[in-house]
C-alpha cells in the first residue's frame, strides 16, 4: 500500500491511475478509504479515483495528535502535490466533506468541483457534543463493543454491513478511535464563508440522517453559489454512498461527467 509523506504524516492512499479527471474521495469519521469501494468500482477507468485514510483512521501513520479539519484540508492538498495533481474534484462524506469545504476555501484554484455527502458547514449543537463525548469515552474505556450497538445503527443503518465495520474498529487502538471522535467534536462553523466557494457542487443527503440532519444539507444547497442540486436518498441514513450506492452512483457519475 503506498504512503505519501505529507505534513509530518504518512498518509495511506490508493490511486486507480489513468488519464481521466482526478476525483479524490475523503471518508467520514470512524470510516476509512474502503467506504468508497462502490463508487470507485463504478467510476474507475473513466476517472482517476484517489482514496485515502485521514489522520487517526485506517492505515495512515500519523503522530497521534489531535488536529483540525483545516489540517486535514492541508493534508489533502499535500496529497495532491505528492501525486502531481494540479486540480481535482473532491467527494467528501461527513468529516470528509468538512475537510473538502476547507480545502476549497484554502486553495480554490485547485478544486474543480465538490460532491458533499451528508455533511455540514456548522459546529455541533450542545446535545450532539454531549452524545459524542459519551461515544469518545466509551471507545476509550470500553472499546468498540461498548458503543457499537447504538453507533453502528446510527452511522450505517444497514445491519448486514455492521460486522465489517465493527471489525475495522477492533483493528484500531481504543485511544485512536476515541481521539478521532474528539477531533470531530471540534469542528468550527464556516457557514458564513460558504458564499466564497463558487465551484460546481452536488449535495447528496440521506433522508433520515440522524447525526447530520437533512436541513444541514439543504443549507449547503441554498448557500453554495455553485450548488446545482440536492439529491435526497429516500430511506437512507448517514452513509448513503455505502448503504444505497445504486441511488448515489448515478447522480454522482452524471455530475462528474459534467463538471470534472
Amino acid at each position: 500500500m503506498p504512503f505519501a509523506s505529507v505534513n509530518g504524516q504518512q498518509l495511506c492512499f490508493e490511486d486507480t491511475g489513468g488519464d481521466g479527471p482526478v476525483v479524490v474521495f475523503s471518508h467520514g469519521n470512524l470510516m476509512n478509504r474502503q467506504m468508497w469501494v462502490p463508487q470507485v468500482e463504478a467510476l474507475r477507468g473513466e476517472f482517476r479515483c484517489v482514496v485515502w485514510d485521514e489522520r487517526l483512521h485506517g492505515r495512515t501513520k500519523d503522530d497521534g495528535a489531535l488536529y483540525t479539519y483545516w489540517d486535514s484540508a492541508d493534508d489533502l492538498l499535500g496529497l495532491l502535490d505528492h501525486l502531481g495533481v494540479e486540480r481535482a474534484t473532491l467527494v467528501g462524506h461527513s468529516q470528509g466533506g468538512f475537510l473538502s469545504l476547507r480545502a476549497a476555501l484554502r486553495a480554490p484554484d485547485r478544486i474543480k468541483a465538490l460532491v458533499l455527502i451528508d455533511t455540514a458547514a456548522v459546529a455541533w449543537p450542545q446535545e450532539a457534543l454531549t452524545q459524542m463525548s459519551g461515544v469518545s469515552e466509551g471507545f476509550r474505556t470500553g472499546g468498540p463493543d461498548a458503543v457499537a450497538p447504538a453507533l453502528l445503527g446510527m452511522l450505517l443503518g444497514e445491519p448486514e454491513i455492521h460486522h465489517d465495520w465493527l471489525r475495522t474498529w477492533h483493528e484500531q487502538p481504543q485511544e485512536r478511535l476515541a481521539d478521532a471522535v474528539a477531533v470531530l467534536m471540534g469542528v468550527d462553523d464556516i457557514s458564513a464563508r460558504l458564499g466564497e466557494i463558487t465551484q460546481p457542487a452536488l449535495i447528496v443527503h440521506g433522508q433520515v440522517d440522524q447525526p447530520v440532519p437533512l436541513p444541514l444539507g439543504q443549507m449547503l444547497r441554498d448557500r453554495l453559489p455553485g450548488a446545482s442540486e440536492l439529491i435526497v436518498v429516500p430511506g437512507a441514513g448517514h452513509t448513503p454512498s455505502l448503504t444505497h450506492p445504486d441511488q448515489v452512483n448515478g447522480p454522482l457519475s452524471a455530475f462528474l461527467r459534467h463538471s470534472a
